[in-house]
């Protein structure tokens, strides 16, 4: 491995995280990482030359820039305020890159605390599937201090094509929760649309013929497309229930501006209530199921 490259730690190895970490260690970068109960994801990892730390202090000590790819908020905190935690273990001047979906003001408080430790703090939240964070091809936002960003690019760039800077600390995260409220409304569109054509006996291959020719046309609805002609959700590899917690995060920030939010509260509680109804781990195109479930009964007693 190279030794003029920064030393990397990474948290997370999850569907986004493993495609992520694989590439750091292709490409040369000396490599810390956290496994957890499931080490399956690890393996090809750690056979190809990456170390495993015990603490997350521990590989806060031995890296130079630490990337946290974990569910949310309460999660980012528990790595770095937990106990053997990422505070515990920083070194003067290291960069803690957050790539996880997260709520600005708790993304605030991370980033002070860390800059009282004589760290560094940016924001990089993801976009687009695992798929091109296997292929290293993801879009980031990134919220921070350009010379922190500019520092740490090179580390970016083995995992993402496109990088966008949003501003100062926790603007990225903000960006993040706009744009997913954006695919997500979509998504909840779509299955409303697809459910109620089943019901009225319309023709799923005509409706997208017919969609995807014209204005209705979406990234989303063509994703959506492989689940309900074919039976296949491995396009959209994101679950209901982090769709919901992003949606709450969302509703959250519009509380906080103050703005209006009408839309919003329905889309959110559509994907609230098809996690409460036990699709919560399965991937985004079942949504479809979920809102064809609540229309079963609908219609009955007219």
């Amino acid at each position: 491995m190279s030794t003029d490259k920064s030393r990397v730690g990474f948290i997370g190895l999850g569907l986004m995280g493993h495609g992520m970490a694989k590439n750091l260690v292709a490409k040369g970068f000396p490599l810390t990482v956290r496994v957890h109960r499931n080490r399956k994801p690890a393996e090809d990892i750690l056979a190809a030359g990456a170390r495993e730390a015990r603490t997350n202090a521990e590989l806060a000590n031995s890296s130079d820039v630490v990337i946290l790819c974990v569910t949310g908020s309460p999660q980012v905190e528990a790595v770095v305020f937990g106990k053997d935690g990422l505070l515990e273990g920083l070194a003067e001047g290291a960069i803690v890159a957050d790539s996880s979906t997260a709520e600005p003001d708790s993304t605030l408080k991370v980033a002070a605390a860390i800059a009282a430790k004589g760290g560094r703090f940016v924001d990089t939240p993801l976009v687009r599937t695992p798929k091109e964070a296997e292929a290293g091809k993801l879009a980031i936002m990134t919220g921070g201090d350009p010379a922190t960003l500019a520092e740490i690019r090179p580390v970016l760039e083995t995992f993402a094509e496109s990088i966008v800077h949003a501003g100062p600390v926790g603007a990225a995260h903000k960006l993040k929760l706009i744009n997913n409220y954006l695919a997500l409304a979509v998504a909840g569109s779509v299955a409303e649309a697809v459910a109620t054509a089943r019901k009225a006996g319309v023709d799923l291959q005509a409706l997208t013929d017919i969609v995807t020719t014209g204005g209705a046309d979406s990234v989303m609805f063509r994703r959506f497309t492989k689940y309900f002609l074919e039976g296949d959700d491995s396009t959209a590899k994101f679950s209901i229930a982090n769709a919901a917690k992003d949606l709450r995060y969302y509703m959250h920030m519009i509380e906080s501006v103050p703005a209006a939010g009408f839309i919003t509260a329905a889309v959110h509680q559509t994907f609230q209530l098809a996690n409460l109804r036990g699709h919560g781990n399965a991937f985004l195109p079942h949504i479809i199921d979920a809102v064809e479930a609540i229309n079963e009964g609908a219609g009955k007693d007219r």
